[in-house]
């Protein structure tokens, strides 16, 4: 399971939480330049757009869970389980394994339009990395710079590109079908509700946040979804690059999956492992862990972006306090 919004108060925010029940020693990765990506079906881009996000590093093969490149695009894969479908080879199609998807797509397109381009030539293979690395089943939001995002579905009856207007993305069921769910919710607010229910009935509000009473809490993916959206589009604006970060964490902490509530199998539970946001405007990476709260900050702007080799930052996970006495 997984969460990811696309946060445009005044620079625009794109991340994710990463949810499983297993972590897989992921570092914070940056890409460079000139580090030359290898492709399955495809010749080699030995010169790209630099990228930063979350990867497992394997044998110097940067898996990215989500990433930005240094123009402000952004895209994340989450958890597509009993829909993602990929394909065979097709001839006449950039044929792309979906561990390739996001450096083929973030090392050469600078925004959607660019994207939406690249994507009309791509085929999504079913290779596997390795033969004990099975290719998971993924769908992807796109973002960029511009606020604009779209979400990408390799379904059995074949890819589906759809702009996304609320710029949130969970997991099941298909897109249309989170997007159309939202109708259900029409009556949430932030504000105190009027009394809807007889005009013959003198109801009282005996409590704050009664707006939102019907705002679905639980951890699966439809009320993350909607739980998501409606905190994203009801966060205060600030021009405060500080307030907006932090507002930015706290819509994802919000959905945040806490160990002991979703229960995988006997004694193993799903929990948010990390979550994280690049500020696409000024290539800046924030993240949290599980166990560190405070927020940390790799600027890909900072290192040598024309360099050869991978720069990789272990995450911080040991626990933070700050004491007062």
């Amino acid at each position: 399971m997984c969460t990811s919004i696309i946060f445009s108060p005044k620079d625009h925010y794109f991340g994710r939480n990463l949810d499983l029940d297993i972590t897989f020693g992921q570092q914070v990765v940056i890409t460079p330049r000139n580090y030359p990506f290898m492709f399955r079906k495809m010749p080699s881009i030995d010169h790209h757009y630099a990228i930063i996000g979350i990867a497992l590093d394997n044998n110097n093969y940067p898996l990215y869970f989500d990433a930005a490149n240094e123009m402000g695009l952004g895209m994340a894969g989450l958890n597509y389980p009993g829909n993602a479908t990929y394909y065979k080879e097709k001839e006449g199609k950039d044929n792309i394994a979906s561990f390739e998807f996001i450096p083929w797509l973030l090392g050469q397109a600078a925004n959607i339009k660019e994207a939406k381009k690249i994507l009309s030539t791509i085929n999504i293979t079913d290779i596997n990395f390795s033969e004990k690395m099975i290719a998971s089943p993924l769908h992807w939001l796109i973002a960029d710079k511009t606020g604009k995002s779209i979400v990408v579905e390799t379904d059995k009856d074949g890819m589906h590109i759809y702009d996304n207007p609320i710029g949130c993305l969970t997991n099941n069921p298909q897109f249309p079908k989170q997007l159309f769910n939202l109708n259900n919710y029409a009556d949430v607010s932030a504000a105190t509700p009027k009394n809807n229910f007889s005009s013959q009935i003198e109801l009282s509000d005996y409590s704050r946040g009664l707006g939102s009473r019907n705002l679905p809490g639980g951890m699966d993916s439809e009320s993350r979804f909607v739980r998501a959206t409606f905190n994203k589009f009801n966060a205060p604006i600030s021009d405060n690059e500080v307030e907006n970060v932090d507002t930015y964490f706290h819509i994802l902490h919000s959905v945040e999956q806490q160990k002991g509530l979703d229960q995988t199998a006997p004694d193993t539970f799903e929990y948010t492992i990390y979550s994280d946001g690049t500020n696409l405007d000024k290539g800046i990476f924030y993240y949290t862990t599980y166990t560190d709260k405070q927020i940390k900050v790799v600027d890909m702007h900072k290192e040598n972006l024309d360099a050869n080799d991978l720069i990789v930052f272990d995450m911080i996970n040991k626990p933070t306090f700050k004491y007062q006495n």
